[in-house]
This record gives structure tokens, C-alpha cells and sequence, in this order.
């Protein structure tokens, strides 16, 4: 068998944030629905770039931001998605690899640029997404590097992926090379509009085992299951999945397995300033606490510690080390 090397591999979307705070009218004027994500083409990407007021730029794409997470809780971590031979390609892997993310997918020649999200945040901290994939799209099976998801002890898949028949594949593949090696895997329905998307294909990797844990939201769940009822959609996850970690917001996240239900109280945040990574942040604690063995519940403590720090700031990353903040709560890391 493969050495353990890594705690945690992220594979999804390469893609570079551009955030600006914006009030409510701009989204009516654009007619963009609030907390949403739209894909868009490169004609309007560059139009609403225009539009935007001045912003920030960082890396970011779920899986991305969740191994940043991993690394700032001292975690080993690396990541798979693809960028292209340019500027933005370049700033990518310069910050993946200065936080000592292991990241050596082969770049795209010759095809689209790297992606962008275009991310708009309001005055209450919600963000609305706007997103060229790009040269994210183009990842396929030959990405995926068998040694580095069986040296990983859980790789962590973007429910994004299923949006593209090749990288479809390459999920397809890198789960089954980690089960082969004995390693977890775990899912991030990433959001409620990609769940009414592959519903069907979700379940099924839910309940014939591909997936052994399972990340969402409170609306993504009750949109995998087809029910306005969040009680109906957790009985539904708990007969289908071994482990899922759902977030409530405020309230904190259940973590539900066949043995239990518990709720991990949120940890208290001061001012709200941008959702952005909440999610994300929240899959590397758990993730983290996981591959370290600590129980399910702590591991969703650590979670939400993560989702806590990332929401009094702006971006979608760590602003400080998360090792030190868990420290300081009394976490045993």
C-alpha cells in the first residue's frame, strides 16, 4: 500500500474569487437572484467584471478552499484541478503551494483561461456567485494521479464536478482508487441548484457506497430529497449514507450516523461580513478531525470553529491559523 502522506485531497474547481461588497439594488438591477450561483460565459463574465466595484482577489473553487482549511488546522493536504498557462493560472499555484498544498495537475495548453467567480457580497454577508469555469472544465481522468489519492486518508469531491461528463469520470475514478486503497471519500452537494441537476445520480452514489461522508446544507438536502420537510430529508440521509455533516447556519450542523443524531451548537461570530467558504472552512474542521481520528461529533466542533473564522471576514480562506484558534478553544490538536 501507497504511505499515508496526506490527510486530506481536494479535487473540483480551480478557480480564482473576485469579491466585492455590493448593496441590493445592484442585484435587482442585474437581475440576479441573492445567494445564488449562475454559471456564465465569457462574454458576460467580462461584462459584469465591469460592473463590479473595486474588489479582492484570491484563490478559491470548494475543494481548494477546503484543503487552504485543512493546512491552516496544520493538516496535510493536496489538491487536483486544472488552471491554464496564464496570469491567473499562475497566482493559483503560487498560493496553493506557498500554503503547502501539494497541487501538480498539468496546466491546459492552448484552451479557455483559467476560471473566475465573480462573487457579490451584500450588506448582510450573503454572496452571490457568478462563475466561469473555464479551464476548470477541462479536467478529466488522466488528472487524477492514483498515488496521490491512495496516499490520501479521505479525497473530498465537488458535487460541481458532475456538470461535465470528463470530470464526471475523473471523480468516478478517484473514488474508486481510494476505496481499492482502503481511504475514505467524501461529497460536497456543493449547492441546492446543482442537486436538482443529478438528484438521481447523488443518491446513488449515496446509497451504493461510493460516498462515505456527506456534506450539505439544509436546503440542499431538503432539494436531494424532494421534501419541504428538513426532519423527513435527515431520517432520509440517515437510512441512505454511513456519516453526513449538515449545516443549519446559526444554529451550527448536525452530524448524523447510523448510531445517532447530533446537533454541534455554532460557535458565537460577532458581525457576519461575507459567507463566503463558510461551507468549505466547515468540511475542512470535520475533514481534519476525521483523518485524525477524533470522534465524528468534535470533528464537527472543529467545523464549525472553521466556518466561525471565515464568516467575520472577507474571502473565503482562513485569515488566521486555524491550528492556533483550536488550540486556544482547547481542541487536542
Amino acid at each position: 500500500m501507497v504511505e499515508l502522506r496526506f490527510d486530506v485531497l481536494g479535487i473540483g474547481n480551480a478557480i480564482v474569487d473576485v469579491m466585492a461588497k455590493i448593496e441590493e439594488d445592484f442585484l435587482l438591477r442585474e437581475s440576479l437572484v441573492k445567494s445564488s450561483m449562475r454559471l456564465v460565459d465569457t462574454t458576460e463574465s467580462e461584462r459584469l467584471y465591469r460592473l463590479m466595484p473595486p474588489s479582492i482577489e484570491a484563490s478559491g473553487g470548494c475543494a481548494g478552499n477546503t484543503a487552504a482549511g485543512v493546512a491552516s488546522f496544520g493538516g496535510r493536504a493536496a489538491f487536483i484541478g486544472k488552471i491554464a498557462e496564464d496570469q491567473l493560472g499562475d497566482i493559483y499555484r503560487h498560493d496553493m503551494r506557498t500554503i503547502g498544498i501539494h497541487f501538480d495537475t498539468p496546466r491546459l495548453v492552448g484552451g479557455d483561461p483559467t476560471a473566475r467567480s465573480m462573487i457579490l457580497i451584500t450588506p448582510d454577508g450573503e454572496r452571490t456567485m457568478n462563475t466561469y469555469l473555464g479551464a476548470s472544465q477541462e479536467l478529466a481522468p488522466a488528472d487524477i494521479d492514483p498515488v496521490t489519492v491512495e496516499a490520501a486518508q479521505v479525497t473530498y469531491l465537488e458535487g460541481y464536478l458532475w456538470d461535465r461528463p470528463l470530470a464526471k469520470d475523473a471523480f468516478r475514478k478517484a473514488a474508486a482508487i481510494a476505496h481499492q486503497a482502503g481511504r475514505q471519500v467524501s461529497l460536497t452537494l456543493s449547492d441546492a441548484f446543482c442537486v436538482d441537476r443529478f438528484r438521481d445520480e447523488f443518491i446513488g452514489l449515496i446509497r451504493d457506497g461510493s460516498i462515505d461522508v456527506l456534506f450539505a446544507n439544509e436546503s440542499e438536502l431538503k432539494s436531494l430529497y424532494q421534501t419541504a420537510s428538513f426532519e423527513s430529508a435527515m431520517a432520509a440521509v440517515r437510512d441512505d449514507g454511513k456519516l453526513a455533516a449538515v449545516t443549519v447556519g446559526a444554529d451550527g450542523a448536525y452530524v448524523v450516523s447510523k448510531e445517532s443524531v447530533d446537533l454541534v451548537p455554532a460557535f458565537p461570530v460577532e458581525t457576519i461580513v461575507d459567507t463566503t467558504g463558510a461551507g468549505d472552512q466547515f468540511a475542512a474542521g470535520f475533514l481534519y478531525g476525521l483523518a485524525r481520528g477524533l470522534p465524528a461529533k468534535v470533528a464537527g466542533e472543529l467545523g464549525n470553529l472553521a466556518a466561525a473564522e471565515v464568516i467575520s471576514h472577507i474571502g473565503p480562506r482562513p485569515a488566521v491559523s486555524l491550528a492556533g484558534l483550536a488550540r486556544k478553544s482547547g481542541f487536542p490538536i
